[in-house]
């Protein structure tokens, strides 16, 4: 269970609260009630940035599978994809 202090709490606690993420699950800090910030372990914080890929691996990733499985995405899967209610509909200027 995720524990939850104050940043006051957490000034005072500072090297018990660490000692606790080390090994146990992350902290967060709350500032009026209202979270502001979260304290994790080293191996919480470099299992989440491991799995970070940028946009263009993902895309790229996403394109090969495509290949792969020899799907083709056309102009046509797209046709009915924008809002043309009242208010949305795209002016053409001349």
């Amino acid at each position: 269970m995720e524990k939850h202090f104050t940043i006051a709490e957490a000034k005072s606690k500072l090297p018990a609260i660490i000692h606790g993420v080390e090994d146990g699950p992350s902290v967060t800090l709350t500032r009026h009630g209202k979270p502001v910030a979260v304290l994790l372990s080293i191996r919480e914080y470099e299992q989440l940035a491991k799995n970070n890929t940028g946009f263009w691996s993902a895309f790229s990733k996403f394109r090969s599978i495509l290949e792969k499985e020899d799907i083709k995405i056309t102009d046509a899967d797209f046709a009915d994809l924008r809002d043309t209610s009242i208010g949305r509909e795209r002016e053409i200027y001349k």
